[in-house]
């Protein structure tokens, strides 16, 4: 007779153990690539449902009612919760709305951590508290549109996204001027795309969209990487050897690009979100006017929100965008 031949218990336990080990240790990361692929690709759905709904309307501006008494305490503020019902819910499908100081009821978390992973804020719940320099200085206003300092208001999608709507009901339809992107920002959509669930941080369920002109809006929906570039340098050079803007991007990673302005304009709208600026005040868009290296290109000042044309030669800072 022969023997039977098998795994004796200890054998067996042990075999367990090892791929109890081995699941704990690749499980978590190819968890995080599902979730991030799967971000991905509603961020790039919700973008384009929300570019389309905001193309089929006349205009952007105007909607609901801001006032401020002389002492400038506002005395009415129904400007976004009137965009979302009189507006948004026109050309798109929504769940639900939630008014100013209600936003936890559309699923807005109270909480999220910026892009670098390193700071957790407070949601914004204003326009100021979005970006303090939208409202600061001379330069929110002129240009055919002004700045108003209206309270967020929220709704949910029918696939579960919760979105908040910071919204400038006095915002320009010109899109030819070179200073000043603040009262050209009509609606910043701050969205998380499961909720309340987390991680609630910047470039993994929580993003931005914005849309920019009163008139023929252009949307924009930026992924931001999560540093800037190493040194300024320019938009565009002839030199051998030297690092240019585009090729910056490419440097820190091929599925980088440079942001166009409005991409650009978009990440001014929500730096605090994604703690731009640090490198310094300038930074370098891929659009450009004129080429070679005596050509103009547009260029973004983080510090006042001012957009120039400037020498593709000079030298500012990079923060690339994701494909």
């Amino acid at each position: 007779m022969k023997k039977k031949k098998g795994f004796t218990l200890a054998e067996v336990l042990i075999t367990l153990a090892i791929i109890g080990i081995v699941a704990a240790i690749t499980l978590p990361s190819l968890l995080v690539n599902v979730n991030e692929k799967a971000w991905e690709a509603q961020r790039k759905a919700l973008h384009a449902r929300l570019a389309q709904a905001i193309g089929q309307m006349n205009t952007l501006g105007g909607y609901g009612t801001y006032t401020e008494d002389e002492e400038g305490t506002t005395t009415e503020d129904t400007a976004a919760e009137s965009f979302i019902i009189d507006a948004l819910s026109k050309v798109y499908k929504i769940n639900n709305v939630c008014g100013p100081d209600k936003l936890s009821s559309c699923g807005i978390p109270s909480k999220i951590t910026t892009l670098d992973a390193v700071s957790e804020i407070n949601f914004p719940t204003k326009m100021s508290k979005l970006n303090a320099k939208l409202l600061n200085g001379s330069h929110v206003s002129g240009e055919n549109g002004d700045v108003a300092d209206t309270k967020a208001a929220a709704f949910e999608t029918v696939n579960g996204e919760s979105i908040a709507v910071f919204y400038n009901p006095l915002c320009s339809s010109d899109t030819t001027a070179d200073h000043y992107i603040q009262n050209k920002m009509c609606v910043n959509f701050v969205y998380d795309l499961n909720g309340s669930e987390g991680p609630n941080q910047v470039g993994k369920d929580v993003g931005f969209i914005t849309a920019f002109y009163n008139k023929a809006p252009v949307v924009v929906a930026p992924i931001p990487y999560n540093s800037d570039y190493t040194s300024d340098v320019p938009q565009y050079t002839e030199t051998s050897g030297t690092v240019d803007a585009p090729t910056a991007c490419k440097t820190m990673g091929e599925d980088l690009r440079l942001p166009d302005r409005d991409e650009l304009a978009s990440l001014v709208v929500n730096a605090p979100l994604i703690n731009l600026g640090e490198n310094g005040s300038a930074y370098w868009s891929g659009s450009v006017l004129s080429l070679g290296t005596s050509g103009l290109g547009w260029a973004q000042n983080f510090s006042y929100g001012g957009r120039a044309r400037n020498p593709r030669s000079t030298k500012y800072f990079v923060r690339c965008i994701r494909r």
